[in-house]
């Protein structure tokens, strides 16, 4: 449903393969939809994700080709090896100023954090991210998305901050549930 909360985080453990098909689908209705879609992950998964849809019935090369997709392992968005809050939510909104602009209903986005914040994973700026990108999503209807958390490579502390800011939690393209752990402001967060 495009109804759905516009920031969702999902928490996994294990093989991420059975998520993938899951965001898959998301992608799918998202396209359908005329959102741009971005992928952030790691090449393996980048590689994934591109099989998935193209055995969903997405031509892949097509979509990507007139700029509906990207599937991307690039982190420009880190600075000396390092996460950059602000480069990140710059290109976020480069994207989906781009999207619009070219006639797109808006911008969907799902990345892996632990890819997204490079080999150093400092995740001191998670909580910072986070909540940025909760007050850009605000400010920005057009853009939606999902934050993957994978248990196994993340300290509990990360996935803390996952539930504290995100109002729910992704279950699939058509689901999701209400986050009882959400804090609104920055301010309420222990």
């Amino acid at each position: 449903m495009l109804d759905s909360p516009r920031h969702q985080c999902l928490i996994y453990e294990g093989a991420p393969s059975p998520y993938l098909e899951r965001i898959c689908q998301s992608i799918i209705q998202r396209l359908k939809a005329n959102y741009r879609c971005v992928y952030l992950n790691s090449p393996p998964m980048v590689a994934g994700m591109r099989s998935a849809l193209a055995a969903a019935g997405i031509d892949v090369k097509a979509q990507t080709g007139r700029g509906a997709l990207r599937l991307s392992s690039d982190q420009g968005h880190l600075v000396d090896g390092r996460f950059d809050v602000s480069a990140m939510l710059g290109l976020l909104s480069d994207l989906l100023r781009q999207a619009l602009a070219e006639g797109y209903a808006g911008l969907w986005a799902s990345g892996d954090m632990t890819w997204e914040f490079g080999s150093e994973k400092n995740l001191e700026k998670l909580f910072e991210y986070e909540r940025r990108l909760g007050e850009f999503m605000q400010r920005n209807p057009a853009m939606a998305g999902v934050c993957q958390y994978h248990r196994d490579t993340l300290p509990p502390h990360a996935i803390d901050t996952a539930l504290s800011t995100h109002s729910a939690v992704y279950i699939n393209a058509g689901s999701w549930q209400s986050n009882p752990r959400y804090r609104r402001h920055a301010d309420e967060i222990v």
